[in-house]
């Protein structure tokens, strides 16, 4: 019993530490993103 309860706890840590991980990329891939918009708009503005 006490082996199951382990494994269940490791697999719902595995899960979220999994989850937060994709949360952690797409957060990361957004301030790529954004970095780069800012950084054709400052271009732009120097350019004109």
């Amino acid at each position: 019993m006490k082996n199951r309860i382990a494994l269940v706890s490791l697999v719902l840590a595995g899960a979220l530490a999994l989850s937060a991980c994709a949360n952690t990329v797409r957060g990361v891939g957004r301030d790529v993103g954004n970095t780069v918009d800012a950084t054709g708009a400052a271009a732009n503005d120097i350019a004109n």
